[in-house]
């Protein structure tokens, strides 16, 4: 059984920092892509970012030169690092992976940007 994992939501002032972490368990024989998205209270879910094996990273113009996603192939986790916070970056963050050709998410993890 394929798990992910998620860490490292919270609450965070207007211009702060913060990472998140997604761990992959379970018996994988390949993981590719992974990623972030992200759902606000009456929005649809949305892509934050993605990563491929290969390292090619994609991100949504409105996190771009803010957000950076990365990942530690043998630990099997994904990280986004995310900078310069703003309060419409307030969301449920869902960390996924395509692990052994299916797409798996996380629990997701509250995100809350506020003075």
């Amino acid at each position: 059984q394929v798990q992910l994992v998620e860490s490292g939501g919270g609450l965070v002032q207007p211009g702060g920092s913060l990472r998140l972490s997604c761990a992959v368990s379970g018996r994988i024989f390949s993981i590719n892509p992974m990623g972030w998205y992200r759902q606000a209270p009456g929005s649809q879910r949305e892509l934050v970012a993605s990563i491929t094996s290969d390292g090619s990273t994609n991100y949504a113009d409105s996190v771009k030169g803010r957000f950076t996603i990365s990942k530690d192939n043998a630990k099997n986790t994904v990280y986004i690092e995310m900078n310069s916070l703003k309060p419409e970056d307030t969301a449920v963050y869902y960390c996924y992976a395509y692990v052994n050709y299916r797409n798996y998410w996380g629990q997701g993890t509250q995100v809350t940007v506020s003075s």
